[in-house]
């Protein structure tokens, strides 16, 4: 069957955590664009794939909204699309509502307000799965009848209903229901006036309900009235047991002590397991890429071409990958956390404390993406309502520790501390000290933004359950491919880039420690050695950090090129680093040398994409650079002062 000439086009809404993305995912697969709106930085998901009936649907993945009176930019998106008021971007013909089946009556007024607008509208019932094991009993077809719309179980996880849910997406689509509940005559009076006054029923109907307005809690009375006679009819809930099992789960997790106590004995676990399980993984990658590098030096003859494939692209992409393990690690539990629900109680827990900072619980989501990468935490920072706290995460988020200065943290680490136990709690005391700084930052600069409003913290907790394994794997190969991506693309420009200003210009002298000082490497160490000997560096470890603002990982691609060590062997190269002498023969890399590199690493903003990112979400290039420049300070003094200060303290 030959395809239309023109795509039906379908848009996907639904309530954040209603498993929107998963279903987006499954029935689109690679058939995938994704852009942003436009005059906007939030981005646009479409996807196409065929009903069984040869019909091809092109899918509009709308960000998660509550209702269509928004709050945030994201819901804002979701209503201007779906009333064709969005600049370049035409009205669904139709839409697919996800709902949560484990929350169904949350989700429904969501639905409601779409069906109210006049759309042809299908309702994806999906975790029917998760819904069914708690024993609710979900009616579809009685459903079907109170709305006026089709109803269809699926689970996005598992694919079940899928080819159901494509059946019913037919076309030409069918007209609109229509509103399924009626007001009192003076509500449909008034609905009646507000359609007479504007150019379309959709703005009608939510002219009249519209918050603030004389009819809008008559209006929300009688839908949720509806609602619950719909449920009543449609929805039969089992014995208690799984929601006290829930409640009580709740009860120690979100507990003002208990709940904190759980908190940080996990993140230790994560931590430690970074350390632990990573092991095996990173030594079978170093010994492959060591064989990779014998290999080309038998089959290059010696001269700069094959120093220049061995010391510089092997070494290079090798000595960065060899971490690979450990990120996927750290992707992996995250994955784990907020597939099992939990996260979302961790952002509760966080809510008491952020409020004390002028922030919400709202924005310990976009932190905790953060700790990926800062880009799309600073993106998720856009489903925060209050634009000065808004504006506050976004300048102080760079300071949740990404993933980026994990190669840093775990090559110092191990040259401080002994033992994977310790080693994991220094690398949690890491991301507690960012975190805390970063806090405190708020706390000073929200008031310096503007009179805002006080905080508000609205969050639906999911329920428990067990972690979906394929959405899990899912995720953490996405994470894992753009960290394989960036080593193949910018690691790898930035890593021969180092090879070149670490070998020319040559000297004509014999001797290597003379034509080491030639280079162009040399030369800017020494540039810049009195700005970076006050925080206990030589000019060797100056350079690998200023090339580590391009990309945090290529630090230690410098400093291997520096030091003529093997970056591939982790091992090797920090025992070649702690056999450094300075002039005077003193240790070079002590303890209170790696404290200075990591602090420093903590606060410094050595991330240029993300500058560009903040410049885009704020539309100021004095934002932007002024966060650049202040976290580059700060991290210059905390650094001295870790320095000088335990120089003081040693000598007493």
């Amino acid at each position: 069957m030959s395809a239309p000439s023109r795509s039906a086009r379908i848009a996907l809404v639904g309530n954040p955590n209603a498993g929107k993305t998963s279903l987006f995912n499954e029935l689109t697969g690679q058939n995938q664009k994704v852009g942003n709106y436009s005059g906007s930085t939030i981005s646009r998901k479409s996807g196409s794939f065929y009903t069984p009936h040869g019909h091809q649907i092109e899918l509009i993945d709308l960000p998660g909204t509550y209702s269509l009176y928004p709050n945030s930019p994201d819901e804002q998106i979701t209503r201007d699309v779906l009333l064709g008021d969005h600049q370049n971007e035409e009205a669904p013909e139709m839409v697919l509502c996800v709902l949560d089946a484990t929350h169904l009556e949350r989700h429904l007024y969501l639905l409601i307000q779409i069906i109210d607008i006049g759309f042809p509208v299908v309702a994806a019932l999906n975790k029917t799965d998760l819904a069914e094991a708690r024993g609710l009993r979900i009616d579809p077809t009685v459903l079907s009848e109170q709305f006026g719309i089709p109803f269809v179980p699926i689970s996005a996880t598992t694919s079940r209903g899928l080819t159901t849910l494509k059946h019913s997406l037919r076309h030409p689509f069918p007209p609109p229901a229509g509103r399924a509940w009626k007001g009192t005559s003076e509500i449909e009076s008034a609905i009646a006036q507000s359609t007479e006054s504007v150019t379309t029923h959709q703005h009608g109907i939510l002219k009249v309900g519209e918050p603030g307005s004389e009819h809008e809690q008559a209006i929300q009375k009688t839908r949720f009235a509806f609602i619950q006679r719909a449920i009543s009819n449609g929805l039969k809930h089992p014995d208690q047991s799984s929601r006290r099992l829930s409640e009580h789960l709740d009860s120690h997790l979100l507990h003002p002590l208990r709940g904190w106590i759980f908190f940080v004995l996990l993140m230790l676990t994560v931590f430690w397991s970074i350390f632990e399980f990573a092991a095996f993984p990173m030594d079978f990658i170093e010994v492959q890429f060591e064989n990779l590098g014998a290999l080309v030096e038998r089959w290059i003859p010696e001269g700069d071409f094959r120093s220049l494939v061995v010391d510089g692209i092997i070494a290079g992409v090798g000595g960065v990958l060899i971490f690979l393990p450990q990120i996927m690690l750290l992707f992996f539990f995250i994955s784990i956390l907020e597939s099992s629900g939990y996260m979302a109680r961790a952002a509760f827990l966080m809510d008491g404390i952020m409020s004390k900072v002028g922030l919400s619980g709202k924005a310990f989501l976009p932190l905790l993406s953060g700790y990926a990468c800062a880009i799309p935490g600073i993106l998720a920072t856009r489903t925060i309502p209050n634009a000065k706290e808004r504006l506050a995460t976004i300048l102080i988020l760079p300071w949740t520790s990404c993933s980026a200065r994990l190669p840093v943290y775990i090559l110092m680490i191990p040259m401080m501390i002994p033992g994977a136990f310790a080693q994991g709690l220094a690398l949690l005391g890491i991301y507690v000290l960012g975190t805390v700084t970063a806090l405190l930052a708020a706390k000073i600069l929200k008031p310096k933004l503007g009179v805002a409003e006080p905080p508000q913290f609205l969050l639906e907790l999911p329920p428990y359950q067990r972690p979906q394994i394929k959405e899990v794997i899912r995720q953490v190969w996405d994470r894992a491919s753009a960290f394989i991506r960036k080593a193949g693309t910018v690691i790898l420009g930035l890593s021969v880039l180092l090879w070149f200003l670490g070998t020319y210009p040559k000297s004509t002298s014999d001797d290597p420690s003379v034509q080491q000082k030639a280079t162009f490497n040399a030369q800017l160490g020494r540039a810049i050695e009195p700005i970076v000997s006050p925080l206990g560096w030589d000019d060797k470890m100056g350079t690998a950090v200023i090339a580590s603002f391009a990309a945090r990982e290529v630090f230690r691609s410098s400093l291997a090129v520096s030091y003529a060590t093997d970056e591939e062997d982790g091992k090797a190269m920090r025992e070649t680093l702690s056999q450094e002498k300075r002039d005077d023969g003193s240790k070079l890399y002590t303890p209170l040398v790696g404290l200075s590199i990591i602090v420093f690493f903590i606060y410094a903003l050595q991330c240029l994409p993300t500058t560009v990112v903040v410049r885009r979400e704020t539309g100021s290039w004095k934002w932007a650079l002024g966060q650049l420049s202040v976290m580059t300070l700060f991290a210059y003094l905390a650094a001295l002062l870790v320095y000088q200060i335990g120089k003081l303290i040693l000598a007493i």
